[in-house]
């Protein structure tokens, strides 16, 4: 009997090896799903640094300046074909872009390659949202931009509150939250203006 249970431990340990290893597996796929997108860093945009100005061209043509997008929650997205976060983040941005109303405008600014790199890659994807081209990585510079993909959010009242740098799911409710809070921003009437004026 002790000899017969001795070979049915025996047996019986690989399966339970192999059932063991299965649920670390799951155990490690769900603690990964939750963490995909909690790679970032978001921080309040600095008080003594004043906004810069947006006056640019998108790829199709369309000027965008700060004095439209006044009024409105501005999610200003720096990324590039050649960042591999930036590439899953995307699509969480077009989702974004597809379901926002007139008060929340997402508007991408590709860093440092080629604009017909950026409109083959936004054409192959079927992606939509503004993407201004900013091959010399000047306007990345400009807002201090040196982590791909880095998110700016721009409240209505035209100033810069947050710096996320790293991907996000602009589509879950963690994002929604933080455009709601934006959102509740003291009206630009009450506010002095700290907005920079573009170096040429």
């Amino acid at each position: 009997m002790n000899s017969r249970s001795q070979d049915m431990q025996t047996k019986a340990q690989p399966v339970l090896g192999l059932f063991l290893g299965v649920c670390l597996a799951v155990l490690a796929s769900s603690l990964m799903a939750t963490d995909a997108w909690a790679q970032f860093d978001k921080t309040a945009w600095p008080a003594n640094t004043a906004t810069p100005k947006i006056e640019a061209v998108d790829l199709q043509g369309k000027a965008w300046t700060t004095a439209e997008l006044t009024g409105k929650v501005v999610v200003l997205n720096f990324w590039a074909t050649w960042c591999a976060p930036c590439k899953d983040e995307l699509p969480t941005l077009q989702t974004l872009h597809d379901i926002s109303d007139s008060q929340t405008v997402v508007l991408t600014i590709n860093v440092r390659e080629p604009a017909a790199r950026a409109a083959r890659y936004m054409q192959s994807t079927g992606m939509t949202f503004p993407v201004i081209s900013d091959p010399k990585g000047e306007l990345a510079k400009r807002w201090g931009v040196a982590v791909y993909p880095t998110t700016i959010l721009i409240a209505p009242n035209g100033q810069a509150r947050w710096r996320v740098m790293g991907d996000v799911d602009w589509s879950g409710p963690q994002a929604n939250t933080w455009l709601a809070d934006v959102r509740q921003t003291v009206p630009i009437s009450n506010v002095p203006s700290k907005v920079a004026t573009p170096k040429r």
